[in-house]
């Protein structure tokens, strides 16, 4: 018998209210016409998936992802996996490792957060979601830092990976260096923004398996990932990861889309002494993604032990 997700239904209202404000290049702004034409087809959407939980006898549980993991971060037990190892674009979580990198140099004493980085005209013309960061202004590096993980700013990712690796070129290859270094086994990366590239590829067991070794090593970045609401010269921007305020202990990590790769998302939260992680890739829609991370972080909690019942729940198949 199917049982309505009913809890669901604010979480997706406010995804889908936010959706309005991020909609173009992976998770910027668009024009007041697409935002109105976004709104018309959110809310019919609302409206179907109200009804569609009335339904007897339809099926909700199984994950509308293309590849999907959940881990218990105390133990590194995997809960549930889709498609683990499916190859896919990263997009902007990409900005992870490059912000890995970046701390490193920073408890290196080799960079200061503090220390503020000049802007060329090559960074501030970077395209897709922006800081907009202007030539020849001066930012530090926290900012920056922030501006990656809040607003998934390119031109920031760009102007990082130049003053840690010294130029693009080097930086991905130390990228590439780090993920072999930690287990990334199917990861290619191309550039620090997760831009399309040819042949730039992971997976979420991969990505999942940056994200535990990063937090590991720099516990204290989840305050660049944790941050609600970023201002920048003037402008207030929404962190792009919906979930942070909206599921009970959220408290990271990284969204991103393109068209090749979909909708991905890193999620982070603790409740009590018990951590969860969870990947999603290849998301037809914000808002299903968002959802399908809700629900595994939700089933994680629930079942900290147990992969074989949340194997169960997103298999549709009731609990004995």
């Amino acid at each position: 018998m199917f049982k309505t997700d009913f809890c669901a239904i604010p979480t997706i209202a406010a995804t889908l209210r936010r959706d309005i404000r991020h909609i173009t290049d992976d998770e910027g702004y668009g024009s007041a016409t697409q935002r109105r034409s976004f709104l018309r087809m959110a809310s019919v959407f609302l409206v179907c998936f109200i009804l569609l939980c009335a339904l007897p006898g339809r099926s909700m549980a199984a994950m509308p992802v293309r590849s999907a993991i959940l881990i218990n971060m105390d133990t590194g037990a995997v809960l549930y996996a889709k498609n683990a190892d499916m190859a896919i674009p990263p997009a902007s979580l990409t900005k992870v490792m490059s912000m890995f990198l970046a701390m490193d140099q920073i408890r290196a004493g080799k960079i200061k957060v503090e220390e503020k980085i000049r802007i060329t005209p090559e960074i501030a013309s970077v395209g897709g979601s922006s800081m907009y960061l202007r030539a020849g202004e001066r930012v530090p590096m926290s900012q920056l830092l922030t501006g990656m993980a809040v607003v998934s700013g390119n031109d920031a990712a760009t102007a990082v990976s130049r003053r840690v690796g010294g130029n693009e070129r080097l930086f991905v290859r130390a990228m590439n260096q780090k993920a072999k270094a930690i287990g990334m086994q199917r990861s290619t990366f191309k550039n620090p923004t997760g831009l399309p590239a040819a042949g730039q590829k992971t997976t979420a067991r991969d990505m999942s398996t940056l994200a535990r070794a990063y937090l590991r090593a720099h516990p204290s970045a989840l305050r660049y990932h944790n941050v609600p609401l970023f201002t920048y010269r003037g402008r207030m921007t929404r962190n792009t990861n919906a979930l942070l305020g909206q599921v009970p202990g959220v408290n990271g990590l990284k969204t991103g889309w393109t068209v090749a790769s979909g909708y991905n998302l890193i999620v982070t939260a603790q409740r009590g002494k018990t951590r969860m992680l969870a990947v999603v890739m290849g998301g037809t829609s914000r808002v299903g993604r968002d959802n399908a991370a809700r629900r595994l972080i939700e089933a994680g909690f629930r079942y900290p032990t147990s992969p074989k019942k949340i194997q169960q729940i997103f298999a549709g198949k009731r609990k004995r």
